[in-house]
């Protein structure tokens, strides 16, 4: 398991880390990370999520080079 911490500081960010919660816990895809439960704690919004060997994919984009046709595929999936 991963736990990822979101600070709910100010409306607007709230609101967007609010729907991606709900995005990741109504959508179940064997192609996605899964939310699995969450709690509030103080000000932040932990997210039990399942754990990804390989990273962040925003790690993961900017240290590997994709042609186009890898993109394809992958985005594709």
């Amino acid at each position: 398991l991963a736990i990822k911490k979101i600070n709910l500081h100010g409306l607007r960010e709230k609101e967007l880390k609010v729907n991606e919660f709900m995005v990741l816990k109504m959508n179940r895809n064997p192609n996605l990370v899964n939310c699995l439960d969450s709690y509030l704690v103080g000000k932040q919004l932990w997210l039990v999520m399942e754990y990804m060997d390989g990273g962040t994919l925003s790690d993961v984009i900017s240290k590997t080079y994709l042609c186009e046709d890898e993109m394809a595929a992958i985005s594709q999936e």
